[in-house]
């Protein structure tokens, strides 16, 4: 393999920038006792569901909230324009937030993961996130054509 091989330089041709290393595992995780195992176990399921439910909640109830909010600003306000900006703006923040919560918690879990016992190196955050946006857009199309439908637009009315 060649000395600048972008993988190996961290992306320069020059050398590797500082903490740019590519992370060495240890062997595999021995996992201690087996109650620790089960315990750890347990755990890490438990985090794997609330990263879950972080995932899902962008997709349905933080987006009706804000929107009920920016409703509540626009009565108060008079003003519809301050009221979705601020249903945007808190849409947003809120999806800033729960994506770095849901990254801690994947790390979390990668750790939880490698105690009790499994060759744990990648988290699961992409593919849930992935995973739950595929069903939430299948629902959603559903929904729009075949529940609510565009309905006559689309046909002629005569």
């Amino acid at each position: 393999m060649p000395q600048n091989d972008p993988t190996d330089t961290g992306g320069l041709f020059l050398g590797r920038r500082p903490g740019t290393a590519p992370v060495r595992y240890r062997g595999t995780p021995s996992g201690g006792s087996p109650r620790r195992k089960r315990i750890d176990e347990w755990l890490a399921h438990g985090l794997l569901a609330l990263e879950t439910l972080l995932c899902v909640s962008l997709w349905g109830p933080q987006p009706v909230a804000w929107l009920w909010v920016g409703s509540q600003v626009d009565y108060r306000t008079g003003s519809v324009s301050f009221g979705i900006l601020s249903a945007f703006l808190g849409m947003g923040f809120t999806l800033l937030v729960t994506l770095i919560l849901a990254k801690k918690l994947d790390h979390a879990w990668q750790l939880v993961r490698r105690a009790a016992g499994h060759d744990q190196r990648n988290g699961a955050l992409e593919r849930i996130f992935v995973v739950s946006a595929g069903i939430v857009g299948t629902l959603f199309v559903f929904w729009f054509f075949v529940i609510e439908g565009p309905g006559p637009q689309l046909a002629p009315a005569d």
